[in-house]
């Protein structure tokens, strides 16, 4: 399994804690992802999630809560870590490659991102995006959710190899030809740009 990844680019209004284990005891507020899994049984990552709030009568009222995101794959291909997303009260875990966007105030709303799996998770701060990197495809995420998803721009895997301003730059796979083809992204819309620009 590939190591456990932090990005913490985003400023957040959170703490989480990655526990070893399922405690014993589990607190009073207890979240699973998705709701109804199958995939628990084959392993979880267990997260502890603290929310910050900005003033003392706030802070009595939110109350840590444990994240238990179920499993992908054990394959040290794809990721798991926790990120700070565009949004504050937003957390990004992925186990396995899967990816769970858990509102930290609301810890019941979450959406699970479609790809499976997530094969590299990417801040972008100065652009306000999280990216989601799949085999054919990328998907943004920003502040107020899913910002955009691109076309597809691979046959078998998507490399970013590097980002100037809106322009994301990458390689994709393509069957034909079995070579690696360059393709350049506008990370405003998600659009395929001409590789000249």
């Amino acid at each position: 399994m590939r190591p456990f990844l932090t990005d913490l680019s985003f400023p957040h209004h959170w703490q989480a804690e990655v526990l070893a284990a399922r405690p014993l005891i589990l607190p009073s507020r207890h979240f699973t992802y998705p709701r109804d899994v199958e995939e628990i049984e084959r392993g979880a990552l267990e997260i502890l999630v603290r929310p910050d709030e900005p003033n003392a009568q706030q802070a009595r009222d939110a109350e840590s809560f444990l994240a238990t995101c179920a499993l992908g794959f054990r394959d040290p291909a794809v990721p798991t870590g926790v990120w700070a997303t565009p949004n504050p009260d937003e957390l990004c875990a992925v186990a396995g490659g899967y990816a769970y966007l858990i509102d930290t105030s609301a810890p019941e709303n979450f959406t699970m991102i479609a790809y499976r799996p997530v094969l590299e998770v990417r801040a972008l701060p100065a652009q306000g995006l999280l990216l989601f990197v799949g085999h054919h495809s990328i998907l943004a995420w920003g502040a107020a959710g899913r910002a955009w998803e691109s076309g597809k721009l691979s046959d078998e895997g998507v490399t970013i190899t590097s980002v100037e301003g809106i322009v994301l730059r990458g390689l994709g796979w393509e069957m034909m030809s079995d070579k690696e083809a360059p393709f350049a992204v506008d990370l405003r819309t998600g659009s395929r740009m001409s590789l000249i620009q």
